[in-house]
């Protein structure tokens, strides 16, 4: 099994780093051999890189999100957490992620789904499956627990398992055949959520999740603004980007 390890530089850069022995060339650091440098760095100790100091971190889900490697836009943790209490995800229950893109929400539901969870991931991209996959074996190697796996290629409205569902989340160009297809798999109780970064693809979603039976939930945006600590004292609303992700759609099998 690999072994990995997380450095962060002061300005707050993760690195996640395969250990292994034998020089590699790792973005951002240059060419190392990983297995001779961190022999004797624990976690919280700093590591001399080039001209950069790093400090080693505990592998913990803020990191390995910090660090992932990235081809396709994820879905942030704003978002991926209300995925998880509003469609009632946690140990035992099986899901089904589709597209995985580069495995951001993967990463949330694995670490809440626990050894007795059953993941199930599709992806018609073959160039954002393998960086997604990657993600997944980093968080397997690096999460104490980590749920059964499974992984499907193609077009979710093709390849969806003959299998139930306790929670199904479609992030996707077009949303309806998958809605259609898997519908039908959900447990009685179970929800369907759907991320759709346009008003007209929500709609879509709406319209599809009735057309299968299911009973809508809640349909809206998710907005965040970050504060800061101000030079003359007090708080107040950071400078910067005040942007929309994408719309949230639930339902449910009733």
């Amino acid at each position: 099994m690999a072994e990995y390890a997380v450095l962060m530089e002061k300005e707050g850069r993760v690195h996640i780093l395969e250990i292994i022995d034998e020089m590699a060339k790792h973005k951002g650091l240059g060419v190392l051999n990983t297995a001779t440098l961190l022999t004797d760095v624990d976690v919280g100790e700093e590591v001399l890189v080039g001209q950069k100091y790093l400090t080693r971190m505990p592998p913990r889900l803020p990191e390995l999100i910090s660090g992932m490697a990235r081809r396709a836009q994820t879905i942030s943790s704003k978002d991926a957490g209300v995925f998880i209490s509003r469609l009632g995800i946690g140990s035992g229950d099986t899901v089904l992620e589709a597209g995985l893109g580069s495995g951001g929400l993967s990463l949330h539901l694995a670490k809440v789904l626990g050894n007795s969870g059953h993941l199930v991931t599709a992806e018609p991209r073959s160039e954002h499956a393998d960086v997604g996959l990657l993600n997944l074996t980093r968080a397997r190697e690096c999460f104490t627990e980590f749920p059964q796996h499974t992984h499907i290629e193609g077009m979710l409205e093709d390849v969806v398992p003959d299998m139930s569902f306790d929670a199904i989340i479609l992030d996707m160009p077009v949303h309806s055949p998958a809605i259609l297809a898997s519908a039908p798999k959900l447990v009685f109780g179970g929800r369907i959520a759907c991320y759709a970064p346009t008003t007209s693809q929500l709609e879509k979603c709406w319209r599809s999740c009735e057309e299968a039976g299911l009973e809508v939930e809640w349909a809206g945006e998710l907005m965040e603004r970050q504060w800061g600590v101000t030079s003359k004292g007090g708080m107040r609303p950071v400078n910067g980007p005040f942007g929309h992700t994408a719309f949230l759609i639930f339902a449910q099998k009733k």
